[in-house]
């Protein structure tokens, strides 16, 4: 038997769920995670060419790889809030060190270019962040607080008062 259970920490740890899925995606797309120093567009267009500013950036789009994915309805009878509640924690875990190693390529041919010979890892020499990364990283916080608040879903979802609806026949649930 199916029951659909709306509670306000339910809603709100999906709606803080996309939101966070949407920051976090558009922030590993946007190519502004390392932003280079201004340079001129004439060197890249030619002479005679309207000539302006411009911040190369390096991105970490071109380096993903595309892995397949198969859905997972429950684990070990556990409800959607724990498994997604966990899946998020440990995606949290993964995000946090990734942020913490990116500076560590630094030292790279590409980022040289970009941001002068004295950029090495952990240090960006000429460059400065880019929107990106602080997107990753308030990304990154809002995933542990997902986490969290699939918790207080799950105990929302399992009330007294949900309980009772279920006991009347009910299959759609509202509690606010």
């Amino acid at each position: 038997m199916c029951h659909v259970i709306v509670t306000c920490r339910s809603m709100l740890w999906t709606l803080l769920s996309i939101v966070v899925a949407f920051a976090e995606l558009i922030a590993f797309m946007s190519s502004d995670w390392l932003l280079g120093f201004p340079r001129s567009d004439s060197n890249v267009r030619g002479a005679g060419v309207d000539s302006r500013e411009y911040r190369p950036s390096l991105g970490l789009y071109s380096r993903c790889l595309r892995v397949g994915t198969r859905g997972v309805g429950s684990i070990l009878k556990k409800s959607i809030f724990n498994i997604c509640g966990l899946l998020q924690a440990i995606a949290g875990l993964l995000l946090m060190v990734g942020l913490m190693l990116y500076p560590a390529g630094w030292g790279s041919e590409k980022v040289m270019a970009y941001c002068g010979p004295d950029a090495s890892p952990f240090k960006p020499a000429l460059c400065s962040l880019g929107w990106a990364f602080y997107a990753a990283i308030g990304g990154t916080l809002a995933t542990f607080l997902c986490a969290v608040l699939s918790a207080q879903a799950e105990i929302a979802t399992s009330s007294d008062k949900v309980q009772e609806e279920i006991e009347e026949g009910k299959r759609l649930i509202c509690l606010l």
